[in-house]
C-alpha cells in the first residue's frame, strides 16, 4: 500500500518545475516583447528563448512519473 507521501512528492516535483518555468517565461516574455518592439527581425530568437524553459516542466513531469511508476 502506498502512503500519502508518494503522490505529494510527485506533485512537488511537477509543481515546482512548472512554477519555475512560469517565472522564467514571465521575465523572458517581457524582455522579448521589448526586443521585438525595437528589432522585429529577432522574432525567431525570442521564440526559441521563450521555449527553452519548457524543458524544466517536461523534466518535472518525467520525475513525477518515475516516482509514481517506480513504487510497487
Amino acid at each position: 500500500m502506498v502512503g500519502w507521501e508518494v503522490p505529494i512528492g510527485a506533485a512537488i516535483a511537477f509543481g515546482t518545475g512548472a512554477l519555475g518555468t512560469g517565472l522564467a517565461q514571465a521575465k523572458i516574455g517581457a524582455a522579448g516583447a521589448g526586443t521585438l518592439a525595437e528589432r522585429p527581425e529577432l522574432s525567431g530568437i525570442v521564440i526559441i528563448l521563450e521555449a527553452i524553459p519548457e524543458t524544466l516542466t517536461i523534466l518535472g513531469f518525467v520525475v513525477a512519473a518515475m516516482i509514481i511508476i517506480m513504487i510497487k
